[in-house]
Formats: structure tokens, sequence, C-alpha cells
């Protein structure tokens, strides 16, 4: 027989996961699902909420961000991203600037479930789970479904100041799946750079979950000398 610790654990498993195959679950019907009883099931839910596993909204239980956090850690291995893996490599590769998959989240942001980092000394960085907010970024436009008929979405100096962020959808037949994008030090892409590098993410995302695009080398975004190494916050 599983001692008290072991089966404390597996209570709290079983309750996490009623939480996220219901997407928000009231306590009698959570502790309906996991076999507990009302008290134990809330003594329990309340650990995972101050751990940031559950959060409650009203009378409800939902996943919280650190259990899509883990997930987003997870996806990091898994199959979109391991699609998406060569267009980051080639943005990358083409451009100098950093590249980001991003999915949304439930609460008005989104998170990076793939990173590569740019090459230039004065670049944008950041890392697989984080969360970034939606208003104002070009991911959140993206995933919002408000790229224009181009394909691709520009924004300069949103979240953050002097950074310009560019991304286009990657689509699961007639569904947005994930936002492709590019940061970059705006002080180095003009308005006719932008545009270069918005077609070019567009034809990257098209091509993630569709016949890979062509990887004719395209001119660059910006000037490539070097600056100091600077760590810009999230807009992609």
């Amino acid at each position: 027989m599983a001692d008290a610790s072991t089966r404390t654990v597996e209570r709290a498993l079983l309750l996490l996961g009623a939480v996220c195959d219901r997407g928000a679950v009231s306590l009698a019907d959570a502790a309906r699902d996991a076999s507990l009883s009302a008290s134990t099931a809330l003594r329990l839910l309340r650990t995972l909420e101050s751990t940031g596993f559950v959060r409650k909204d009203e009378d409800r239980y939902r996943p919280g961000m650190r259990i899509v956090q883990l997930g987003a850690q997870a996806l990091s291995h898994e199959s979109l991203v391991s699609l998406a893996g060569a267009a980051l490599d080639r943005l990358v590769e083409e451009t100098g600037e950093s590249a980001y998959l991003n999915v949304p989240a439930d609460d008005g942001h989104g998170i990076y479930i793939a990173v590569r980092e740019g090459t230039h000394s004065v670049r944008h960085t950041s890392w697989v789970g984080r969360r970034i907010p939606l208003t104002g970024t070009a991911a959140g436009k993206v995933l919002a479904g408000e790229a224009p008929t181009c394909g691709y979405v520009v924004v300069r100096n949103g979240i953050e100041p002097d950074v310009t962020a560019v991304a286009a959808p990657v689509m699961i037949g007639d569904r947005i799946a994930a936002s492709l994008s590019v940061v970059v030090p705006s002080y180095r892409i003009s308005e006719p750079q932008a545009e270069t590098l918005g077609r070019m993410v567009a034809a990257e995302a098209l091509g993630i979950l569709n016949t890979p695009p062509s990887t004719t080398p395209a001119t660059g975004p910006g000037d490539t000398s070097p600056g100091h190494i600077t760590s810009m916050g999230a807009s992609a």
C-alpha cells in the first residue's frame, strides 16, 4: 500500500488532471472526478493554487500559468515545434535576428514554445515558456486573426520601446495554430526592410505545415555591425 505522502501526491495529480481535462471545474465536480471528499479536494486545490498549478475563477478552478508553462516547455520537444525548427533556423541564418514560435494561453498572454536567438551582438532574447501580453504585440494581432492580406504584421515600439516585431500566422487548415515572429532592434530595420522581412516570415510560416518555402537567401533586415549586448523585452 502506498504511504501517506505518495497517496497525497497521487490525489493532487488526479485533481490536477480533472481541472485540465475539464478546463474549468467546480470543487464538487473536481472532487467527484478524483474520487475524493470535498474537504480533501479543497485542501489539495488550495495547495495547487498557491503554487500556480491551478487558479480559481469565481467558483471554478482552471489550469494555472505554471501548468501552461510546463506544457509549453514539453511542447518544445514535440510536433509543432519540431516542424517549425527548420523555419526558425533559416530566419536566424538569413537575418541574424531572434525568431520565435508563440501560442496563446487562456489569460490574454502568449507562450513562447520555441526560441532561436539571433547572432547580432545587440539582439532580442527570451526563453521557452515565457509569457508575453498579446495586446499591442505583433504575435497578438496574428493570433487574434488580424493579419492583413499581405500575410504578416509589423509592430514598432509595441510593449517595449525601440523594438520592432514582425509576425505571421502558422495555419492548420482555417485555424491559426501559432505565430511565427522575428524581433529586431528598431534602429536596425527600415520600412522597406520590414516589408522584406515580413514576406520572409510569412513564407516560412506558410511552409511549416505545408510545402516548405524556397530557401533563396534574402537580404537581412539591417546593419550587422556589433553593439552593446542588450536583452530586450518580449514583444514578438
